[in-house]
């Protein structure tokens, strides 16, 4: 390994940010070295093992842009599978010499910046310790998995998976009697997945998932990929900064109530057609601001749901007359055959708003009807303490002392939803108060990736040794963000969109929602008048 002091930048996980961070930052002409606390590459697919994982975005745009890896590689599926992106991901690691600057297995315990040197401290539970001049974190949006607070949980005698820590050997359910806690994303594709093989499936939903259709057209041909590659690509990757999503398709200019009714539901029939997120992302400006509009999508997904579940009870509790929030207020999940599974004679459905899970014995999971429902496996898919806690878990303390999961207890603040005022020195793409969740992971790692190299390589040309968000600049960005969330009806449902599926956490927007076109708009303003809103520090002169 490079010298532990002259050591430029460390790079934190090695997800596709952090993958795109090493990439363009050697070729950049630093000396850096990425740190990971898996086995191998892939970020969240490293540990998502989980059966049924599956990208939500296709193809097209779930890869890295770079001509010198999509010239040669075709894709198997529209929306891959977690062994598809994980043979990508080795793919790119071969392409681009990776794992030689790559340390595995090494999770990053605590950090601490020094003020005399303008470096950090950065400790691992190997207790190798570096001291870089750059701290970059690509921990992703979820990498700290979020249990149940149940009581008895412990006392289970069957087998019980975290959907983020599955066996990487994988895990056979066939035959069994299975309980799943949790319906979102990750429930959604074990529930599917694992409906047709087993022997009874419990579910435990607390919120019903206004799951849309993923339309998973396959297998996709080389033949037809090498067309695109010819003209297509180039352009889809450029589409991906014009979109509010990043998607190559992009919102309506126009109002739910300009159009007829008839209009109105011929978009709809198409855009649930053809799938994916187009459902909400390809629809009218104002589902996601007004309710009258937002709840006229709700009606016709509510009665495409109850045209394919049979069961009148399955149909109330899966999509209920009474919209349980405003759609898309909630991360949208793509399904292939989730509501099928409930037509199957061999499984439950308990509505927890109703009947409550009370504890969980060591035969199963008992709730307050009293009723307990005999397991050989749980299925914990609860989610993840996202954005925040992600970098949270880490014990970074600042110039003050104070580490930055203390801070943000009191309220989140970043600048440019990359860095943190009074911790220097460091940034974080796909992170807290940017535009994560509303976008994808290659899209934001390309975007933001290549403004952290670009502002690196300036410090370096001018030669500064500290970079710095001020208070003023990073207040006023936390309002901004606070305003443009407040405009939609993010705050109308309880998600981790604002924190709130964490018990005790405090509930605020942790995403920028104003849209990828608006935010690279915002973190260039910066750049182009010198990198505003950071102090930038010079040996002992410091110029704002």
């Amino acid at each position: 390994m490079t010298s532990r002091r002259s050591l430029d930048i460390l790079v934190v996980g090695a997800g596709f940010s952090g993958v795109y961070q090493l990439h363009k930052l050697r070729k950049a002409g630093f000396s850096v070295k990425l740190f990971e606390a898996g086995s191998g590459l892939g970020g969240i697919w490293h540990w998502n093992r989980y059966p049924g994982a599956r990208v939500d975005s296709d193809f097209l745009i779930y890869q890295f842009s770079l001509e010198e890896l999509w010239k040669d590689w075709n894709w198997r599926e529209k929306f891959p599978s977690r062994q598809e992106l994980i043979e990508y991901f080795s793919y790119v690691d071969k392409k681009l010499d990776l794992s030689c600057d790559i340390s595995f297995n090494t999770r990053v315990t605590s950090a601490s910046f020094n003020t005399t040197t303008n470096r950090w401290s950065v400790f691992t539970n190997t207790g190798v310790t570096v001291h870089p001049h750059f701290l970059v974190l690509c921990t992703g949006f979820a990498a700290k998995p979020l249990y149940p607070d149940i009581p008895g949980l412990d006392t289970f005698q069957g087998a019980m998976h975290h959907t983020s820590s599955w066996p990487e050997s994988g895990f056979d359910m066939a035959g069994k009697r299975v309980g799943v806690i949790g319906t979102g994303a990750s429930g959604v594709q074990v529930i599917q997945e694992t409906g047709p093989i087993v022997a009874h499936l419990t579910i435990f939903q607390r919120t019903p998932n206004l799951a849309v259709p993923m339309v998973n057209q396959g297998p996709l041909t080389t033949a037809a990929q090498t067309k695109m590659k010819e003209e297509m690509y180039p352009i889809l990757f450029k589409r991906r900064e014009q979109t509010f999503t990043g998607f190559h398709y992009d919102i309506l200019p126009r109002d739910m109530f300009d159009m007829s009714a008839e209009e109105r539901y011929l978009l709809f029939d198409d855009l649930w057609t053809k799938g994916g997120f187009r459902y909400v992302f390809g629809s009218c400006k104002d589902i996601l601001t007004n309710e009258k509009a937002n709840a006229e999508v709700y009606t016709f997904w509510r009665k495409r749901v109850h045209a394919r579940v049979r069961d009148p009870e399955m149909q109330r509790k899966l999509a209920p007359e009474k919209q349980p929030h405003p759609f898309a207020a909630k991360r949208i999940s793509l399904e292939q055959s989730y509501f099928e599974v409930f037509n199957q004679p061999n499984v439950d459905l308990v509505d927890l708003n109703e009947n409550p899970i009370i504890e969980v014995t060591p035969k199963g999971v008992k709730t307050q009807d009293g009723v307990l429902h005999e397991l050989d496996v749980l299925v914990l898919a609860t989610g993840f303490d996202a954005l925040t806690g992600s970098i949270s878990q880490i014990d970074i303390k600042g110039t003050d002392g104070i580490s930055i999961g203390d801070r943000w207890k009191k309220g989140l603040s970043t600048y440019l939803g990359m860095t943190v005022s009074g911790y220097p020195n460091m940034f974080f793409p796909y992170g807290p108060q940017a535009p994560t969740a509303f976008c994808n992971g290659p899209t934001c790692a390309e975007i933001q990736g290549d403004w952290i190299v670009d502002c690196l390589a300036y410090l370096r040309e001018h030669n500064h040794t500290r970079i710095d968000a001020t208070r003023e600049a990073s207040e006023a960005w936390v309002q901004q963000v606070v305003d443009i969330f407040s405009q939609g009806l993010w705050n109308r449902a309880k998600s981790w969109y604002t924190g709130a599926n964490v018990p005790g956490k405090r509930i605020e927007p942790l995403n920028f929602t104003g849209g990828l076109p608006l935010y690279i708009n915002l973190i260039q303003e910066s750049a182009r008048a010198g990198y505003a809103g950071f102090r930038l520090t010079s040996g002992t002169k410091a110029r704002l």
